[in-house]
Parts: C-alpha cells; sequence; structure tokens
C-alpha cells in the first residue's frame, strides 16, 4: 500500500484536490450557488401545499370538493355561557340577558356574522346549564385570528357584566391567536439558539473560534441555498412550514457533522507531522469518501417519505433530501478550498483554557507524532472491556437496547387533541373541555360534505333529514345536528357533534357508525350524491389509515437500499448486515422510549412533557427514516476507520479499537452537537414537538454511545475475519471502496508532487 506508484482515487479526492488547486474559483462557485438559489427562488416565490393534499381517504375527498366548488368555509367560533354554580338554568331571565348581550356585543364589532342565538339553533346542554352562542368571522379564515380580538373583548365586557355565570370564547380564529400570542415565537427561539448551541460545541471540540465557525458558516450557506431550491421545487411539489422546519433541523445537523468528520481529519494529519496539501489530501480520500457515503445513505433515506403519497410528508422528506446533498457537496467541494486558503490560521482565536496545543504536544510525544490511538480515554477503557468480552458485552448492551424497545409493541398514534397537545396551560385549553364536556363532540363535530345534482331536491332533502334524526338515534351523537345549504354550489355541510367528544378512540368508533350504517341507510340510497365525512376525528383516522399503508414500502425502500450502499462502499455482506440491524435496534429503542414517555407518562416530568396517552400520527415514520439516515453518519465514518485501519495491517481487534477510539472524538462531537439541537425543540410547549425533540435526541445518544461505542465493536470482534466477507458470487458488483490508507496518499502525493492532474486515475466513490 506504500508503492509510489499507487494513486488515489475516488470522487472526494479528485474533487477535493481540484478544490486546493483552484481554491478561489470553488469558493467563488459555491458563493455563486448560493446567491443565485436564494435569489432565483425568491423570484419564483413559493407554492404552498394545499389543505386537500395534506389529508388521505374521505377527508381528501371531501377537501377536494370544497376546493372545486370553491367556497371559503368561514372561521367558526362559539361562546359558551354556562352557568358557574347550577343555580342559574338557560331558561331563567338572566341567562337570557346573556345570551342577547353577547349576541348584540359581537355584533356590534362588525367582525362577524351569521350570529344565532342557542334559543334558536337549539345549542343548550341537556342540564340546561350551557349554551352556545354560534358565528363565523367575517374574511379570509386563514387570516381571522389577527381579526378577532375586538370580539374576544367584547365577550369580556359581557363577562364582566354577568359573574354568576361563565361566558368564554372558542374557534378557529380564537384558537389561532392564543396559540400565535403563547407559543407564536416558540420556532423562531428554538431553531435562532440551534446556531449558537451548535457553535459553542464547535468551540470546546476544536478550541479555536475559526474552526468552529467554519462548520457553521457552511451548514448556514447550505441551509439558504436550500431554502432557495425549495421555493423553485415547490412549482412541481409544493412545500409547508413544516418542511422547512424540517429542512433547518436536518440540515444543520448533517452540515455541521460533515464539516467536523473533514476538518477533524485534516487537523489530525497535521498534528502527526503532514505538510497542509497532504493532510488535506488525505481528509479528502478518507473523511470525504465517507461523507458522501453517509450522505447518499441519508438522501436514499429521506427519499422514503416520498412513498407515503402524504403531501406534507413528500415535502419533508425532498427539503431533507436537498439540504443533505448541498452541504454533502459542500463539505467535499469548498471546504477543502478554505482550509488551504485559511492554512494555519484556522487555529486563530485559539480558547486558551481548552489548551489544543498541549493536546497535539502530548499526542505526538505518546505516539512519535500520531495522536489518534491516544485520543480517548475513556472509550479506550471502554473498548479494553469489551473486546476482552465481545460476547457478553453484546448480550449486555444489546438485551439493555431490547428491553428499551419493549413498550413499542404497545405504540398507539393518533392526531393529538387540543389538551393532549396542550394540557390545561392556557385557558381556552379549558373552555375546550368545557364545551366538550357540556355537548359532547361539539367543539370539534363531524363534518359530512353533501354533494349532489340538486341539493334542494325532495330525495335530498329527505335523505338529510333522515340521516340527522339517524345520526342521533344510532347512538353515534347526541345532537344538535346542524345543516348549512350552499344552494349555489349545490352542496351541504352536515355538523354532527360526535359522542366520545375528545377521547378519540370513542369518538372514533361514533364515526364508524355513521360511515358504516347511518350514511349507507340514508345518505347512501340517493343516486350520484357524495357524502364524504371529515373532520378532527375522521382526519385523525384517515391520516392514520394512509400512513399505516405507507410504512411497509416506505420502510423496505430504506433498508434495501441502505443495504445495498453499505454492501456496495465497504464491499462486504456482513458489514452490510450488521449495519442494518444495529440501525433497526437504535430505531426501536428510541420508539420504546417515546411510548414510555408520552404515552405511559414513565418519567414525563423529567423532560417537561405528560403522558398524553398516544404518539403524534406522523412521528414514529418520521423518526424512522431521519433517524436511519443520520445514525448511518456515525456508522461510515467508525467502519470506514476500522477498514482503513485493517488495510494498514492491523489486526481485526486492534482495527476495531483504533477506529472506535480515533473516532471516538469526533463521533461525540457530532452527537452532543446533534442532541442538544433537537433537545431545544423539546423544550416546545407543544407535546408533539417534544415528542420528536425528545426522540431524535435520545436516539442519536444511544447510537453513538451503546451502538457505536459497545455493540459494533463487540459485534465486529466476534466475526473477526468474517466482518469483510464477500461471497465470490456478489464479486461482479461494482468496486466502490477505497483501499489507500493515510501512509498511501502521502507517498502518492510526495511521490506525484510536481504531476498535480489527476487524470488517468480510475473514478470511484
Amino acid at each position: 500500500m506504500g508503492n509510489a506508484d499507487k494513486r488515489v482515487r475516488g470522487i472526494a479526492a479528485r474533487a477535493g484536490g481540484w478544490s486546493v488547486r483552484h481554491r478561489w474559483a470553488a469558493v467563488g462557485i459555491w458563493l455563486l450557488f448560493v446567491v443565485l438559489a436564494m435569489g432565483i427562488g425568491s423570484a419564483a416565490g413559493t407554492v404552498e401545499v394545499k389543505e386537500s393534499d395534506q389529508l388521505g381517504g374521505e377527508t381528501h375527498t371531501a377537501a377536494r370538493i370544497v376546493e372545486d366548488a370553491g367556497i371559503d368555509e368561514p372561521a367558526g367560533e362559539t361562546v359558551l355561557v354556562q352557568s358557574k354554580d347550577g343555580s342559574v338554568k338557560a331558561t331563567d331571565a338572566e341567562f337570557r340577558a346573556a345570551v342577547t348581550a353577547v349576541v348584540t356585543a359581537v355584533g356590534k364589532t362588525g367582525e362577524v356574522t351569521d350570529v344565532t342565538s342557542p334559543y334558536d339553533t337549539d345549542t343548550i346542554s341537556k342540564d340546561g346549564r350551557s349554551a352556545l352562542v354560534q358565528f363565523d368571522m367575517r374574511g379570509d379564515s386563514d387570516t381571522a385570528g389577527e381579526r378577532v380580538e375586538p370580539v374576544l373583548k367584547a365577550v369580556e365586557g359581557v363577562q364582566k357584566e354577568h359573574s354568576s355565570l361563565r361566558i368564554e370564547e372558542i374557534g378557529g380564529a380564537s384558537m389561532m391567536k392564543t396559540f400565535d400570542d403563547a407559543f407564536g415565537d416558540d420556532f423562531q427561539q428554538a431553531e435562532y439558539s440551534a446556531v449558537p448551541v451548535a457553535l459553542g460545541i464547535l468551540l470546546i471540540a476544536f478550541g479555536a473560534l475559526v474552526a468552529a465557525l467554519v462548520p457553521v458558516a457552511l451548514a448556514i450557506t447550505a441551509i439558504v441555498a436550500t431554502i432557495g431550491l425549495m421555493s423553485i421545487v415547490s412549482h412541481f411539489q409544493p412545500m409547508d412550514d413544516t418542511a422547512s422546519s424540517v429542512m433547518l433541523l436536518v440540515g444543520l445537523a448533517v452540515g455541521v457533522d460533515y464539516c467536523l468528520f473533514y476538518l477533524r481529519r485534516e487537523r489530525e494529519e497535521r498534528a502527526a507531522g503532514r505538510d497542509p496539501e497532504t493532510a488535506l489530501r488525505i481528509a479528502a480520500a478518507t473523511s470525504g469518501r465517507a461523507v458522501i457515503v453517509s450522505g447518499v445513505t441519508v438522501c436514499v433515506a429521506m427519499a422514503g417519505m416520498l412513498f407515503t403519497g402524504l403531501a406534507t410528508f413528500e415535502a419533508m422528506g425532498l427539503a431533507s433530501l436537498m439540504v443533505v446533498a448541498v452541504a454533502m457537496i459542500g463539505s467535499v467541494t469548498v471546504l477543502p478550498a478554505l482550509l488551504s486558503l485559511l492554512g494555519h490560521r484556522v487555529e486563530k482565536g485559539r480558547i486558551p483554557f481548552l489548551h489544543p496545543d498541549k493536546r497535539r504536544r502530548n499526542g505526538k510525544e505518546n505516539g512519535g507524532g500520531r495522536s489518534t490511538d491516544e485520543g480517548s480515554r475513556f472509550w479506550t477503557a471502554v473498548l479494553r472491556v469489551v473486546l476482552a468480552r465481545p460476547a457478553i458485552s453484546l448480550v449486555v448492551a444489546a438485551g439493555a437496547l431490547l428491553a428499551i424497545a419493549a413498550p413499542a409493541v404497545g405504540m398507539k398514534t393518533q392526531n393529538l387533541t387540543l389538551d393532549q397537545e396542550f394540557g390545561d396551560s392556557l385557558p381556552i385549553v379549558q373552555t375546550y373541555n368545557r364545551v366538550n364536556d357540556a355537548f359532547p363532540g361539539g367543539s370539534e363535530p363531524a363534518e359530512v360534505i353533501v354533494k349532489a345534482d340538486d341539493i334542494n331536491a325532495s330525495e335530498v332533502k329527505s335523505a338529510l333529514q333522515a340521516f340527522k334524526e339517524q345520526a342521533v338515534s344510532s347512538g353515534a351523537s347526541l345532537g344538535p345536528v346542524e345543516i348549512k345549504l350552499h344552494d349555489a354550489q349545490n352542496i351541504a355541510y352536515v355538523y354532527v357533534p360526535l359522542v366520545g367528544g375528545s377521547d378519540l378512540d370513542k369518538a372514533g368508533a361514533s364515526l364508524d357508525k355513521l360511515r358504516d350504517e347511518v350514511r349507507p341507510a340514508t345518505l347512501g340510497k340517493v343516486d350520484g350524491l357524495q357524502a364524504p365525512i371529515t373532520g378532527q376525528v375522521a382526519g385523525s383516522k384517515d391520516f392514520n389509515d394512509q400512513l399505516a399503508g405507507a410504512v411497509a414500502p416506505v420502510f423496505a425502500f430504506v433498508v434495501v437500499f441502505a443495504f445495498l450502499l453499505m454492501l456496495l462502499s465497504f464491499r462486504s455482506l456482513t458489514i452490510a448486515i450488521t449495519s442494518i440491524v444495529l440501525n433497526l435496534l437504535s430505531v426501536g429503542a428510541a420508539y420504546g422510549i417515546l411510548v414510555a414517555v408520552f404515552q405511559h407518562g414513565w418519567g414525563a416530568s423529567l423532560v417537561g412533557a405528560e403522558g398524553v396517552g398516544a404518539i403524534i400520527t406522523w412521528l414514529p415514520l418520521f423518526l424512522f427514516v431521519i433517524l436511519f439516515g443520520l445514525s448511518m453518519d456515525y456508522h461510515v465514518f467508525v467502519v470506514s476507520r476500522i477498514r482503513e485501519a485493517r488495510l494498514r495491517g492491523r489486526s481485526t481487534n486492534e482495527a476495531i479499537k483504533h477506529g472506535v477510539v480515533t473516532t471516538a472524538g469526533v463521533v461525540t462531537s457530532a452527537a452532543v452537537i446533534m442532541v442538544a439541537v433537537f433537545a431545544i425543540f423539546g423544550t416546545l410547549s407543544m407535546q408533539s414537538m417534544k415528542q420528536m425533540g425528545v426522540g431524535l435526541a435520545a436516539a442519536v445518544l444511544i447510537d453513538a454511545t451503546i451502538i457505536r461505542g459497545v455493540l459494533l465493536p463487540a459485534v465486529m470482534a466476534l466475526l473477526g475475519e468474517r466482518n469483510w466477507y464477500l461471497p465470490k458470487w456478489l464479486h461482479w458488483l461494482p468496486d466502490l471502496t477505497h483501499d489507500e490508507s493515510s501512509e498511501a496518499i502521502a507517498t502518492s502525493t510526495s511521490t506525484t508532487a510536481t504531476t498535480r492532474d489527476d487524470d488517468g486515475e480510475r473514478l470511484t466513490v
């Protein structure tokens, strides 16, 4: 391997070599790309995902009917008028006066329309203690929250005049305003704080300001470029705010990680006595290749979201895929150019108390110019135990992870209701619960969208009346069932409060009764009539059903392609299989933690959460795709280093120890950054965001410690030379490995110093 004729191969090495030779051009092209992407994207604008495309099943059909009819459903609001102690009834004069005052007050604001009295619509509870005044906000429902303030103040004024009654408003507009006031800055604060957190951790890892700023700067420019690309791509695949947030999260994590891998290897080689050009050459051929393999694997995993058939997931997958690809390209092109330009100035802004010079000097003294084997005393001690007793280590670690994963067997997924999402921290949530208690299902009724050739035809009217009656007589609803006609569009809205209210299991049973029994017996008898049933309960059920159908193809796609990439990249059937198994174990443990904490409430208070009895519907599949992709970062990086040491002539056990110990610092730093960034999202007020943050942070922590530090070395130690096994019948596969050790690369570089052209090199990854 030290033969001077050995030429360095690989896309990463060639890209790095070109960038070093054309430093200013590489940096200029990158900046031009970022500016053009952002400029063209801003000019093109962003196409948002339509509501009808976010849904599946009957909810999709209902949204499509409304959209095609051009009906802009206004934001509906409700005012609950309720006796505080039960002494005042709806029939009493005081109660009637309060209702009249509410109707008059909201009407005077000029912001509402179609105000209805409970005495006209029969929206009075069975015990006579509660009544609902209902109305719609004028204007676009999407901006109703910005105009609801005068209405809320009018209702508050009536409340002050009737102290014996509880008078509270709830609805789409009031909830929008309340959440914007309470949590509007939540996401922005989390996103803004992620960058300084990552920078702080990098300062500790590198001990120098410039070295810490380089990965953050490249990650940010990759994110900025991707924002522009998302706008362009949105004209073919619509995007939404969720996709942007996920893109930022993933982009910061992988962007910093890839630069971290590359930069740490370059500094390590320079600390070992290499000249700057040779150090960059080695970093490009080794860490650069690992970045490409990892990046392609992550892109494949993200592409799995495109198979869900749900526009929001497709947008998240495409946005994540793009930011990973951009970050990967930046890491193997502009990063080596920057490092070449900076030279020793990358050490500028050193943090004295971190003593980076002392660490390097100690490494040279202990290792004859190479500090890597002394890189981590902690992991050296762990590896000594693991490699001495690999079977016991495997059983203990795998058993622990299987125990952690066990609760996932009983995972329950659903869209979280308002009280599950926010708890009782907001007054409007308490109002939501009071409305549901007095009028089960009244705050989130099922909506039947009835479309007919003639909505006023006698048979249609008879069917609507029969549906209204049977919805109550069947036990699916306690009423009142309301019908709202849109004569011009031949469409009717039927609002059905479901028995079960905010209990989605019971309400789901009521929904099934409406769909499977009541509708066929009434509306289903009219030829040509469509009557899809939508609403929160229906949306949760249809979303669950569609995701359940997408799980198998998404899992199969991600696992199979990840397996093939690992097989081609390491040319080992054993490595490919163990990689998949270890990653699945990591994901399973993350699922188990999620279920234990958020479904059962075990230790929920430790992370400021609550046991809400369910996991948000979209999270399991999202976590699988994200974690399977991100965990490959560490796996590829560590296994590449082990393979490199093995090719250099070390025994398998020595190579394992060398690979794990020398990568421990960079893997730990990368993991700490990811855990810190994800944990920030775990501090948000919404339970769904807490679930995402805690799930991602826990999984990355497990992956970087138990998986990479114990299970991977234990499995490889037990397999020995079988780690590199490839059956003869698979030898026809393309060779995408790199066979150069750092010594071979250094020798090749010094021997061919006068000939920098890479012409004639065999092109592989």
